[in-house]
């Protein structure tokens, strides 16, 4: 146990006393990024961190150039293994429809049945269906070369977020990030926005699919009423924010607006899509929103209404600070946030368009922002597992980690999804529970590098354990003097858990 605790303690030490010398440098004036840094830079920020030799592949082909390649994935080959293997996970390749079919009520046991065939018919998601929508996402952010599109991914199902433990979204969250939030990431955000809002994944998860207009024709059992949950959602955390100047009366329209938008239960049972519009819950009535009449007329009501959202001067504020926050600083900088959200509205909602101003931008290569955003939880395991190329064989130990560490992959269970600031994770327990973790990668023999079944002779090589050297010459130039003066002064068998373990680690 003690080999565990004095690395931690003492990279514990080594941030609180890195937090103190950065307040006192941050006055003086600092030179311009060097070219390794740059190169760090964009690897932390558009990627999950640096694999072994990546700093120096950016900086062979450019910053500009990667920057370019990251911001046109298709144009990024996939790797053969990583699509051989994404392939394999059958049950991730299904479609809504086969998944409702396969796991949801249609595959359910009779009312005849025991309440433990009942449970285990229930379960049967959690068992087959979320071990393999972990594995792809694990997969793509550990080893797919197009890292700015996993990277947007995440942040896209932040912030249309959905809750894995709620019944039915555990069928379809997979789905919903593979063929709605990964497609989209980086294209245009109305378009982004309609595709959400017809997938039963959001449909189920903010209740959509069971709101009626009052005393419409099917207005009766569990879909009588009105459910404000998904227009107050879109309007607060998918598009306007809080406090952006719509009220109380917005969301009600809205929320008739969008009656009728819902899950297609009877047609999933023969393979049709998931959404339909149902005119037999409709609200005809003429709306007002957002200052605009919005004439009753059935299913395009919704599409004019995503249409004013996506469009609005809020949104792109919105939107932009939520990039700022995430690209740049914990505390959005007012001028570059203005400077996104006009670039949002003159292309569009070109999501492409809006980061490439961002990655163009002095704020984004100022050293005041470089190396100063404490890593989330997901951040800093999954830039661990790349720092260290430790293959991903067992989802398990990887959801354990970050079930502890407060993160667990599609677990928040409310709307507005997991904070990315400093604020939200840095206290001392769970700098702790990030060391105890890199720790157990340092010698090779992490669970997360053996499948749980045994894999055939050769099948693949074994893991070795990591050399500080060359974790070191990986890292460049993310350690500081002061972290490698420590680090160097520690045994050999510590010294890979104090890099990881360092404040120049826990940032990025």
């Amino acid at each position: 146990m003690s080999t565990i605790r004095k690395p931690g303690l003492l990279s514990i030490a080594l941030l609180l006393g890195s937090l103190a010398t950065a307040d006192a440098n941050a006055q003086s004036v600092q030179p311009p990024l060097n070219e390794s840094e740059k190169a760090l830079h964009v690897l932390n920020r558009l990627a999950y961190g640096p694999r072994p030799g990546d700093v120096d592949a950016v900086r062979h082909i450019g910053i500009k150039r990667y920057i370019e390649q990251q911001l046109n994935p298709d144009s990024v080959p996939m790797p053969a293994d990583l699509a051989d293997k994404l392939s394999a996970l059958s049950i991730y390749q299904l479609t809504p429809p086969q998944l409702y079919q396969q796991y949801g009520p249609p595959s359910f046991p009779p009312n005849t049945a025991t309440p433990e065939e009942k449970n285990m018919a229930r379960q049967r998601a959690n068992k087959e269906i979320t071990p393999q929508v972990h594995f792809a996402r694990l997969w793509q952010a550990t080893e797919s070369p197009r890292q700015l599109q996993e990277v947007m991914t995440e942040f896209w199902f932040n912030h249309f977020n959905v809750f894995e433990g709620k019944e039915w979204v555990r069928y379809w969250d997979g789905e919903y990030e593979k063929d709605v939030l990964r497609p989209n990431a980086l294209g245009n955000f109305r378009q982004l926005l309609g595709a959400v809002a017809h997938h039963p994944a959001m449909l189920y998860y903010l209740d959509n699919w069971l709101s009626s207009g009052v005393n419409t024709p099917e207005a009766k059992g569990r879909f009588k009423g009105l459910n404000e949950n998904y227009g107050r959602e879109l309007l607060e955390l998918h598009t306007m924010g809080v406090d952006s100047g719509y009220t109380q009366a917005d969301v009600i329209s809205l929320a008739r607006i969008l009656t009728g938008w819902t899950i297609d239960e009877k047609g999933m049972k023969d393979g049709q899509p998931g959404f339909v519009f149902n005119p037999r819950r409709h609200d005809f009535g003429d709306k007002a929103f957002l200052g605009q009449t919005i004439k009753g007329s059935g299913y395009q009501e919704g599409e004019q209404a995503l249409d004013m959202l996506a469009r609005h001067p809020a949104t792109a504020h919105f939107v932009a600070a939520k990039l700022v926050q995430y690209f740049v600083s914990d505390k959005p900088e007012p001028a570059l946030s203005e400077k996104l959200a006009r670039r949002f509205l003159s292309s569009n909602g070109d999501i492409k368009a809006v980061l490439h101003t961002l990655f163009d931008s002095p704020e984004f290569w100022a050293r005041s922002n470089y190396q100063t955003q404490f890593k989330t939880p997901y951040q800093y395991v999954v830039s661990s597992l790349r720092a260290t190329a430790t293959p991903v064989r067992n989802v398990k130990p990887i959801d354990g980690v970050l079930n502890q560490l407060g993160q667990p992959l599609y677990g928040w269970l409310t709307p507005e999804g997991y904070k990315f600031s400093e604020e939200a994770w840095l206290n001392p327990d769970a700098l702790l529970r990030r060391i105890n973790f890199v720790n157990s990668l340092s010698n090779g023999k992490s669970p997360i590098a053996r499948s749980e079944t045994p894999a055939p002779a050769g099948a693949a090589p074994d893991p070795v354990p990591v050399d500080p050297q060359q974790l070191i010459q990986a890292l460049s130039p993310t350690l500081t003097p002061y972290s490698l003066g420590a680090i160097g002064a520690a045994p050999a068998n510590l010294q890979v858990g104090l890099i990881l373990g360092s404040p120049d680690f826990m940032k990025r």
